[in-house]
This record gives structure tokens, sequence and C-alpha cells, in this order.
């Protein structure tokens, strides 16, 4: 076993934000397993062949294309990676949906089977034809130490 981890090196996550610059995509679900069960999920068609179901409000849909930051903080030992807060408009009103979860996802290719989800955040706005607005943590989505 090594000694230490490199902080560049910490984390695969960063290393798939790092390698593709906009290959990051945001998709929330409105049902979903339990936690222990869900973070075992290795691609997002994983995720939805299982009891989870993607959000299908009136004005959703998938945020694809994000560009995802890699922050390397060498005093605290730590890479920190971020996207930015991301806004669906007029979010339902039609068609509404209690939300549960927003995953963040790697795109390796157009099929659901090729993209990875890197983090599971909690997110559990009701829509109601509002705007809603994830606000990603001032930390970020994940930090690997």
């Amino acid at each position: 076993m090594a000694d230490f981890i490199f902080n560049i090196a910490k984390g695969a996550f960063a290393e798939k934000i790092r390698d593709g610059a906009s290959n990051v995509l945001v998709l929330l679900l409105k049902v979903n397993e339990t936690e222990a069960d869900l973070k075992d999920r290795d691609t997002v068609a994983a995720i939805l062949a299982a009891s989870n179901t993607e959000a299908d409000f009136t004005n959703y849909a998938r945020k694809t294309g994000l560009t995802g930051t890699v922050t390397v903080d060498d005093v605290n030992d730590r890479v920190d990676c971020d996207i930015p807060d991301q806004t669906w408009s007029a979010a339902g009103g039609a068609s509404n949906n209690t939300l549960t979860k927003l995953i963040v996802a790697y795109q390796e290719s157009a099929a659901d089977s090729g993209r990875i989800p890197l983090a599971g955040l909690d997110f559990t706005p009701t829509t109601d034809g509002s705007d809603i607005t994830a606000q990603i943590n001032a930390a970020g989505f994940a930090r690997a130490a």
C-alpha cells in the first residue's frame, strides 16, 4: 500500500471530469430506491432499470453538456469537483413531480448504458410551474480526500 496518494490523483470522478470538458449531465429522480442500493448502480441505464423513476414534470429535460471543474486543494489534501447550479424554468404546472434525487453523471457515450453516475444528491422540491434551481454545494458536488 502506498504511504500517500497525490492530491491530483484522488477520486476517479475527478479524472472523468478532467478528461471530458463538457461531458457532465444532470438528471432528476422522482422515485428512488434506498441509497445503499442506488449507489451500486454502474450506469444511468442500470439506475433506470431498477426501482428508480426519472422526473417527467412539464418542461423537464436532462441538463447535458455541462462543464465540471476540478479544484486541487493542497493545503487540505483533497480534490473538489463542481458544476454550475442548474435551473429548470416553469417546472411543472400541467404535470408535477415531487423530486427525490439529483444525479450527476459522466457521459462516455450517447446511450444511458454509457453514462456513468458520479454522485447522488438529495433534491426534494415539488414542482408547481415555478422555476426550480438545484444549488450545488459551494464546496462542489463531490470531494476526494
